[in-house]
């Protein structure tokens, strides 16, 4: 069945909690991986996770202070992981592709935001890297494991993809550097990357989904001024409807990973525990999803090119 951006009515918004959507639900026996699982909607999303009973592995780049973030949590295991490395990416694949292990939830929720112009790895632009091109390398080397699992993948974007399409003539920022900008396109590389790999996935069983969590005040702001976050915090209020709780605003991402009501569904942006509906034109950061983030021209295209920039593609046909 393929699917479409419109409602499906689930009976849950904005308002819903992580332990409303998991109601119910009993994960005993299955194993998830929660990319920024720690802090903020990652620590949020981890705890729902264990707490229906799944196990839960945690990459994370400072483990001492995953440790002591997920303390009290059972049923979760912390890994070494930096995102914007990929050979830390294939290290830790392979660590967990030697415990023979399947995936059964998949969730891509690291991120950076509006960061200082910063280069990593070949010089790539530290937004584009850490949370497009790093999980697209990790879901690609644990391709076995996720297909063996028909592991649904959730892969965390935000309305920020409203702000910028991919930039095609210039991806990396070489002629100039807008935060903002960055981010938006980096977000839209979320949603692009869950599209094309709901694709490529669904013969063995996957399906994958993109999202907007929501606004939520979270160490994620850590690069804004306090003149950014009140503009930010004046339009939030005016176009999306306000601030949401952690728990509230994990809650998409773990519907999304576990919900009976997606069953035979994927490739689709969704909010507020719901598939999104398109966004006007001229939208930005407010509800709905922009027409180039569900565009499978561009989803391919950025397959293509996030293939030949990190070297990786477990679908390639090519020795």
């Amino acid at each position: 069945m393929t699917t479409q951006q419109q409602k499906i009515n689930s009976g849950f918004g904005a308002g819903s909690t992580t332990s409303d959507v998991l109601r119910g639900i009993e994960l005993t026996g299955k194993l998830a991986i929660v990319t920024g699982g720690s802090s903020g909607l990652g620590l949020e999303t981890t705890r729902a996770l264990a707490g229906a009973g799944a196990r839960v592995i945690v990459p994370a780049r400072r483990l001492a202070a995953a440790d002591e973030a997920l303390k009290g949590i059972d049923g979760v295991e912390v890994a070494e992981l930096d995102l914007a490395d990929l050979d830390s990416v294939r290290s830790f694949a392979e660590r967990f592709l030697s415990s023979d292990r399947a995936i059964d939830i998949m969730i891509t929720n690291a991120g950076i935001m509006a960061s200082p112009e910063t280069r990593v790895g070949p010089g790539w632009e530290a937004q584009f890297a850490t949370n497009h091109l790093g999980h697209f390398a990790l879901v690609n080397r644990l391709w076995p494991a996720i297909a063996r699992g028909s592991a649904r993948v959730v892969s965390v974007s935000s309305n920020g993809h409203q702000l910028s399409d991919i930039r095609w003539d210039d991806v990396q920022f070489e002629r100039g550097y807008d935060k903002w900008q960055a981010y938006g396109q980096a977000k839209t590389a979320n949603a692009l990357f869950a599209l094309h790999l709901d694709g490529l996935g669904r013969a063995a069983g996957v399906r994958a989904f993109s999202l907007h969590p929501g606004a939520i005040a979270t160490q994620l702001a850590r690069h804004m001024s306090q003149e950014e976050l009140t503009e930010v915090t004046a339009m939030i209020s005016a176009t999306s409807g306000g601030w949401k709780t952690p728990e509230q605003g994990a809650a998409t991402q773990v519907w999304a990973a576990t919900s009976p009501q997606l069953a035979g569904m994927g490739g689709v942006y969704c909010e507020d525990c719901d598939m999104a509906e398109p966004a006007a034109e001229d939208t930005t950061l407010g509800s709905g999803v922009r027409a180039w983030a569900t565009d499978r021209e561009g989803a391919a295209r950025l397959w293509k090119l996030s293939a030949e920039l990190t070297g990786v593609d477990a679908f390639s046909t090519t020795a």
